[in-house]
């Protein structure tokens, strides 16, 4: 499994692959721009120019861009729907131009909508995205906690949404362990893993995933409250965390950790941590 965190553009995106070196990665994820605004500034082309060689240079591979987290496309009735789906062509456009496979999106909230109106805003949005950019950039749905009315916490609406993609292709997963756990699939233990797995592929697929989050959860299982958290110190475990990254359907994934940081010293705690796991 090759690790990495989210890295901070603050500065540029010309300290992007230093921050990574420092920290040991092997991938990486970042945003392409303010993560809690709406308004941003076209790329800087010699900024682009500079990251890209910056990243070929380097053995940072894949390279993950994270959705903000303002857009929601999960429900009709938002005032910001329209805005959110010209949000996520935005950033496939992003990805591109600076060299990530992937775009990462989280599924949102319905509000006041239904579940099935839910999953299908959430489907019509990605459609109508991928009809204004058309690149080779994977979408990846990242499955939540159930918090409040997010949904996408079960492997069954992540399938309907997709489902209700015209361009599969385009379509992937990345598993966050702790939301997973959040929502009641028990990752702490080898048996909960096989049941869990054998779920997702029997469900969705595991060929459509193509990432794992991975984060130690502050709180119990299926208490419904995203609270991520050092590898080993919560509920999950160094246990669960053995189990995932030696497994056999696991192990050739990318793995990123969004783990609480106040500075460096806490990231490479976390990547020693998950290193020392690896048998």
């Amino acid at each position: 499994m090759r690790f990495g965190f989210h890295i901070s553009i603050a500065g540029g995106f010309s300290k992007v692959v230093e921050r990574a070196n420092v920290r040991g990665c092997e991938t990486i994820q970042f945003f392409s721009r303010n993560p809690r605004g709406w308004k941003y500034s076209p790329l800087n082309e010699k900024e682009v120019e500079k990251f890209r060689s910056s990243i070929q240079s380097s053995t940072l591979f894949p390279v993950f861009l994270h959705m903000p987290y303002l857009p929601n496309i999960a429900s009709f009735k938002s005032k910001f729907y329209k805005r959110s789906i010209h949000s996520i062509a935005t950033d496939l456009q992003r990805a591109d131009q600076l060299g990530a496979q992937y775009l990462i999106i989280h599924i949102g909230h319905r509000m006041e909508s239904s579940e099935d109106e839910a999953i299908e805003a959430v489907s019509q949005g990605i459609n109508q995205a991928f009809s204004m950019v058309k690149n080779a950039v994977i979408l990846l749905l990242e499955n939540t906690a159930g918090q409040g009315t997010e949904i996408g916490y079960n492997f069954e609406q992540i399938k309907k949404i997709i489902e209700g993609v015209h361009d599969h292709q385009r379509m992937g997963v990345c598993l966050d362990i702790a939301h997973s756990f959040e929502a009641g699939y028990d990752l702490s233990n080898k048996e909960g893993l096989e049941r869990t797995l054998e779920k997702f592929d029997q469900i969705i697929s595991l060929k459509r995933l193509h990432l794992l989050h991975l984060n130690d959860s502050k709180t119990p299982l299926g208490s419904r409250k995203d609270r991520h958290w050092h590898i080993g110190e919560g509920y999950i475990g160094l246990e669960g965390f053995r189990h995932l990254v030696n497994h056999s359907l696991l192990k050739h994934l990318p793995g990123i950790m969004e783990t609480p940081r106040k500075n460096t010293v806490e990231d490479l705690k976390n990547m020693k941590v998950i290193r020392s796991l690896v048998e």
